[in-house]
């Protein structure tokens, strides 16, 4: 397994992120720091995965693997086994890959997104390039 070494200090910020990315009733903020990249999603009401990023993946489900911190609003989550649960404000999860997921209620959803750059599988959104292409990056990478 690789390990990652820190060896300077570095400080960053969303109000200056390194890409911004936007799709269907949302938007991607990333910032790349100590090996990682941080993503912050913002997703409004109405949003759901299976309607504003499955046409894009092309795949039934997400198949990224997810550590998160929920900031607000409320995300329901339904693993592809049925399996259902909401996450809040406060909550830290974590989701394999094969999920769906979608804002409950009338406030936006914000979650901050931890990938490694380990050789391990990332979020499809967080990946270099433009928005386009998704499926493409994702094929090429095995996700």
């Amino acid at each position: 397994m690789k390990t990652m070494e820190l060896n300077q200090a570095e400080v960053k910020n969303f109000r200056a992120p390194d890409e911004v990315r936007e799709f269907p009733m949302g938007r991607m903020e990333l910032i790349n720091i100590g090996g990682a990249t941080v993503g912050r999603a913002t997703l409004q009401p109405g949003w759901r995965w299976a309607d504003s990023v499955k046409p894009i993946a092309k795949t039934d489900s997400c198949e990224a693997a997810h550590f998160q911190y929920h900031v607000s609003g409320v995300l329901r989550v339904r693993m592809d086994d049925g399996t259902e649960f909401d996450c809040g404000p406060g909550d830290i999860s974590t989701l394999p890959p094969g999920h769906d997921a979608w804002v409950l209620g009338d406030d936006p959803v914000v979650v901050v997104d931890f990938q490694r750059h380990d050789g391990l599988r990332q979020v499809p959104w967080m990946k270099p390039g433009p928005l386009r292409g998704w499926a493409e990056r994702a094929n090429d990478s095995g996700i």
